[in-house]
């Protein structure tokens, strides 16, 4: 079977990001509540395609506003037992990811679980039924097999462009009936001042840490103290304890603070980029060591805020006054490491600077709902992904507009929905070739779908 053998499916791709994810702890639940019954539908050598991965994936597809068919179903069926195969794969040809890039993605799915609940650490665990390093452990080998797929797609297609004649030939195949119709879009930039933490500040913070490790040398516990004090998000988790480390794996302040401490010691404050820690040396075994810590990032004070603000007014004004232009001030002075690079421009996924106003960030939506286009807003107090207080100016460039798809207007978004065509095509082919080097079985309800059919 054609695992992309339908234009209109072609066509969704253009309209909404399609990415197949494996299972989060909330579609478990779903599971375990019963609205999907768990069932194997295939068996990929020593992987398996749950039906709850299935009709997720196709739920998904329905609530993006595709068109209930079998034939689609199908297709994610396709690409799941495609996503095992590269799995069995990646074992078979020695592919591996890092476990500390495994254990980024595992403690932000983690930390966003947390942060959706809206509930505590313990409520979390009795609304799943498990403890959190049980979900944790879920979750990982999730991350993992996304990471390990990610990494044999990127090998399998390495190199692979298209060209400006082939993404003509792309668009002109659409039916004129199927062009998708996207909202209004709109090019807004922005320049960004993380407000700096005063020295004043800083010395508050080391204080507090000071008073900390003191209570815990006088008996208090030390995990109990991690929860209620430390700003590093997995403390609701793991409470401080950072498990085994090797060199390289933290950064250097931290790694040089836990070769100076002996075993069970409690350093001073010390800092780090992410701010103050006090750190606990629980046990070293060559290069590596076991940690766990506090700790506490500095915040600004309304002085230090005030001060980016009284910056990036005086930028404006230069802009404003057109003896600066936006893009290069947003180069050279902006904070902001995902925009400056581009002018400042917010971007999609295939970096483009037209975004659909449902893509666009909410706050950023309504501020630019009240000014006229070609306007440089004033400057704007916020917090940053990374939970650093910060101001910035924003230029509303341009708004297009809703419109059907057209080259002109949606060039960006139809050159990726081009290249994901030919790569699937690629894929498609060493699906066919590296299928006979492994065991495939697929459930019989699925006969229909000819997905091993020559």
């Amino acid at each position: 079977m054609k695992i992309v053998s339908n234009l209109k499916y072609t066509l969704l791709i253009l309209a909404t990001v399609f990415t197949l994810s494996s299972a989060t702890a909330q579609e478990t639940e779903t599971a375990n509540t019963g609205f999907i019954v768990d069932e194997i539908v295939s068996k990929v050598d020593n992987y398996i395609v749950l039906k709850s991965e299935l009709e997720r994936a196709y739920q998904d597809y329905l609530t993006n506003g595709g068109t209930a068919s079998q034939q689609v179903r199908c297709q994610y069926l396709a690409l799941l037992i495609r996503n095992k195969l590269m799995m069995a794969k990646a074992e078979i040809d020695s592919v591996v990811v890092a476990d500390d890039e495994v254990d980024q993605y595992t403690q932000r799915k983690m930390d966003m679980i947390i942060a959706q609940a809206g509930v505590s650490p313990d409520e979390l665990e009795e609304r799943y039924g498990k403890t959190l390093e049980q979900i944790r452990l879920e979750i990982r080998d999730q991350e993992r097999e996304q990471l390990v797929v990610r990494k044999m797609q990127e090998e399998i297609t390495k190199g692979v462009v298209v060209t400006p004649a082939e993404v003509k030939r792309f668009f002109n195949r659409m039916p004129k009936d199927s062009l998708p119709y996207f909202s209004a879009s709109v090019e807004v930039a922005q320049i960004v001042k993380v407000a700096k933490v005063s020295e004043a500040q800083k010395n508050i913070t080391r204080t507090d840490l000071a008073s900390i490790r003191n209570r815990i040398l006088a008996g208090e516990d030390f995990t109990t103290l991690a929860k209620k004090y430390s700003d590093d998000p997995s403390v609701t988790s793991n409470g401080g304890d950072m498990g085994w480390s090797g060199r390289g794996r933290m950064v250097p302040e931290y790694e040089a603070m836990a070769f100076k401490l002996k075993p069970n010691e409690i350093s001073m404050p010390f800092e780090s980029p992410f701010g103050f820690h006090i750190m606990q040396l629980l046990e070293r075994r060559g290069n590596e060591y076991h940690s766990r810590h506090i700790l506490i990032s500095p915040k600004p004070s309304p002085q230090d805020i005030q001060q980016a603000r009284h910056y990036l007014d005086s930028v404006r004004r230069l802009i404003v006054a057109d003896s600066l232009k936006f893009t290069k001030a947003a180069k050279e002075v902006s904070d902001d490491t995902q925009t400056k690079g581009n002018g400042g421009f917010f971007s999609d996924g295939e970096g483009g600077t037209k975004l659909l106003v449902d893509e666009l960030d909410p706050v950023v939506f309504f501020k630019i709902d009240s000014m006229n286009v070609g306007d440089v807003s004033h400057p704007i107090t916020y917090r940053t992904d990374e939970g650093k207080d910060a101001v910035r100016i924003l230029l509303y460039k341009s708004r297009y507009p809703p419109h059907q798809a057209s080259l002109n207007e949606d060039w960006s978004r139809i050159q990726a929905a081009t290249l994901n065509e030919k790569k699937d095509r690629i894929l498609q082919k060493w699906f066919n070739k590296a299928r006979k080097d492994v065991f495939i079985s697929i459930d019989p309800t699925y006969d229909y779908c000819g997905i091993l059919d020559e």
